[in-house]
């Protein structure tokens, strides 16, 4: 193709204007490109130059028992209640329908399925370099979290089961909030690996499976527990549930008027209901 010259054009004003024209045919490029039925589009890697030094919120979807929106309201929640730097990520299945700043990682097929796959978040093979805090998605945060990143840095943290209502000296992990650096507890990964089917029958859930794990050769943090609390268990009176819907459609039975206290910065559902079924007004309110 012939250059193109413009009479009285100096040379650095040439440059610039070739720059410029680049610049608009490959935008041009990318407007008139095709784009797929997002069913056909798979999950890709987002993350190409995670370093030591990131801050990385990741959670975990994977079948039907949640959707986007659990997804799409945790980033909401976390963005208005993180001041620090950090990079969202979601390890998943099907990237229907996630807010377009959720880095998307491909969740890879494992003899696994619900709470199982979270071994995988300590794998060496997740594309994260830095420090990770893994949240469940049936969370509601409700305070600043900017804390579980600084609390006893370098080490990993976790939480101590919701048991520890009924039985004070409870000393078991709950999984729904981890905080770790990439790479740090990678043999929980590898050991799954050698005997996923034995391990998913000797113990009852993936955080059972992680204090057997680490307890002996790396015990966790824990956060303080009035930082992360139980909402039907530790901040509503009544726990009491309806009866006669199936599991993962109940709700509960009295409506509270409840707040978490000024300390606490994320509230977990376990079990039933999940947030969308609570009609708690402080629920309703934040959820979202």
């Amino acid at each position: 193709m012939a250059k193109k010259y413009i009479e009285g054009e100096t040379k650095e004003q040439r440059k610039a204007r070739k720059a410029k024209e680049k610049l608009a045919k490959a935008q041009k490029s990318v407007e008139t490109q095709k784009v797929l039925p997002q069913e056909n589009v798979e999950p890709q890697p987002v993350i190409k130059h995670s370093t030591s030094n990131d801050r990385h919120i990741l959670c975990l979807k994977w079948g039907k028992k949640y959707d986007a929106t659990y997804v799409n309201r945790l980033y909401n929640m976390v963005t208005r209640n993180c001041t620090i730097p950090f990079t969202f990520s979601c390890l998943t299945d099907d990237a229907r329908g996630l807010h377009k700043n959720i880095n998307v990682l491909p969740l890879p097929k494992l003899n696994a399925s619900g709470w199982w796959y979270k071994p995988y978040i300590f794998s060496k093979e997740l594309p994260l370099k830095g420090t990770i805090l893994y949240l469940d998605l049936d969370v509601v945060i409700s305070g600043n979290i900017d804390k579980l990143f600084s609390y006893q840095e370098n080490k990993w943290c976790t939480i101590i089961d919701f048991t520890r209502v009924m039985r004070p000296k409870w000393n078991r992990y709950n999984s729904s909030v981890v905080r770790f650096e990439a790479g740090m507890l990678s043999h929980v990964w590898d050991e799954y690996q050698k005997d996923p089917k034995g391990i998913q029958k000797r113990f009852f859930g993936d955080q059972d499976y992680l204090w057997d794990a680490t307890n002996k050769v790396s015990p966790a943090q824990i956060f303080p527990r009035s930082w992360i609390q139980s909402w039907k268990w530790e901040i509503r009176k009544s726990k009491e549930l309806v009866y006669g819907l199936p599991k993962g459609s109940r709700k509960l039975k009295v409506i509270e008027d409840v707040t978490p206290n000024p300390e606490c910065c994320i509230c977990v559902f376990h079990g039933d209901p999940n947030p969308h079924n609570c009609e708690d007004p402080w629920v309703v309110e934040n959820w979202k």
